[in-house]
């Protein structure tokens, strides 16, 4: 059963960065996808005058919600992944690269809600029984898929939730660190450099942490559909109307909210005591900028994705300029002075941690990148667009925290 075979047939990358939402188009599109939209026309004025149209107030209701699920989402996704680095970083743990069981889980998740035919069943032009003939039935699942890269929910678990719990910037980071012999070894004590090895030994940490990713990743978002298609006679169908009334205005506060309220917690933390106050920048500082990074990955997808059909352009430009912000941050903060030794830098530490954790752990995505390597239309443009994106990423690491590593050396950063 290949994962999202007709988004192969039919040149479509399975993804929602891909698909804009289509709110502004003409009336009876609009109509379709905010059936329930009677409130924000009745702010409008008495049927004497001329109503204002729906399809302006539609777009900018989505555009609200989209907005609010993608930084909620955001948010949960970067306490998710690192909370698995930290459950996977141990003494004598089998694999040292902390982010992999991340991008594993967000992989998952990814495949399972681009495969999903049951949660968003009622919405919009999609509900109804399932045709029996073959053809039709395609045609249906076609429509669903589409219909969905739309929904603000949807958007926000995929673009949100999956696209901030995978890195591509940490996993381009830790292929360098394995490249330059010097992945942190949890068994080892801090402080404490690895043995020293040749050559080889370092290409093959290079292609062991590389390999085990990207074949883990793809695995779990093939895994993800299958296993979604598996369950899918036993799962509920949220209630288009509990979805469109109660969650979707819900999600406009949490997102804010817990935004706003991370960053009070950064300027005017409970405890400033030095050692005490560590927890920032392991988490407050990086849901602080996290959002950040989902709403600029988001939107230059949209911009960009759409213009070469056989290699997304967004993804591969957030991607790489996230990778260039993780190397310049990962340097400043093992440099003597700055980031590292000087007890002083211990709030400048976190914010450069934050930085690297938050916005460019959600700037960048795997998830997104193997489900566009399994849609790509031809095998020959998956493979091109892979090894690019690995090649100039681990390339410009190689300039960036290269230079650094092999002239002065990295110093261990005061905020660990």
């Amino acid at each position: 059963m290949a994962l999202d075979a007709s988004a192969e047939k039919e040149n479509e990358l399975p993804l929602t960065e891909t698909t804009a939402p289509q709110p502004a188009s003409p009336t009876p599109s609009s109509r379709q996808q905010w059936p329930n939209s009677q409130p924000l026309a009745e702010e409008g004025p008495s049927s004497s005058t001329p109503a204002p149209s729906k399809p302006q107030l539609s777009a900018r209701a989505t555009q609200l919600y989209t907005v609010s699920y993608l930084i909620f989402f955001a948010i949960l996704g970067t306490l998710a992944r690192l909370g698995l680095q930290a459950l996977t970083t141990y003494k004598g743990a089998p694999v040292v690269t902390g982010v992999l069981w991340a991008n594993v889980a967000g992989s998952l998740v990814m495949g399972f809600m681009i495969e999903d035919k049951a949660l968003f069943r009622e919405e919009w032009d999609c509900a109804g029984p399932t045709p029996s003939d073959a053809e039709d039935a395609a045609e249906h699942a076609k429509k669903h898929k589409a219909t969905k890269k739309t929904i603000p929910l949807y958007i926000g678990v995929t673009t949100g939730f999956c696209g901030c719990c995978t890195s591509f910037s940490s996993f381009i980071r830790d292929v360098f660190l394995a490249l330059a012999n010097a992945l942190p070894d949890p068994s080892l004590p801090a402080g404490t450099a690895n043995a020293a090895r040749n050559g080889g030994y370092s290409f093959m940490a290079l292609l062991a942490v590389l390999l085990v990713t990207v074949s883990l990743s793809l695995s779990a978002l093939v895994f993800g559909g299958h296993f979604a298609l598996a369950v899918s006679p036993f799962l509920p169908t949220l209630p288009f109307r509990f979805t469109r009334r109660v969650l979707d205005p819900v999600a406009v506060v949490l997102g804010w909210g817990c935004w706003l309220g991370a960053v009070f917690l950064a300027i005017w933390p409970p405890d400033r005591h030095e050692g005490q106050d560590t927890w920032r920048g392991r988490a407050v500082f990086a849901i602080v900028f996290a959002p950040l990074g989902c709403l600029a990955r988001f939107y230059v997808s949209l911009l960009l994705n759409a213009r070469v059909p056989a290699f997304p352009l967004g993804t591969f430009a957030v991607n790489m300029f996230g990778v260039v912000v993780e190397g310049m941050c990962y340097d400043l903060q093992h440099v003597r002075g700055l980031g590292a030794v000087v007890p002083a830098a211990l709030t400048g530490c976190q914010v450069l941690q934050g930085v690297m954790d938050g916005f460019c752990g959600s700037l960048t995505t795997v998830s997104t990148w193997v489900a566009e390597l399994n849609g790509l239309a031809r095998r020959k443009h998956a493979y091109f667009y892979g090894i690019t994106s690995v090649s100039v990423g681990l390339g410009l690491l190689v300039v960036i925290m290269g230079s650094l590593l092999w002239t002065r050396g990295f110093e261990d950063p005061v905020c660990g």
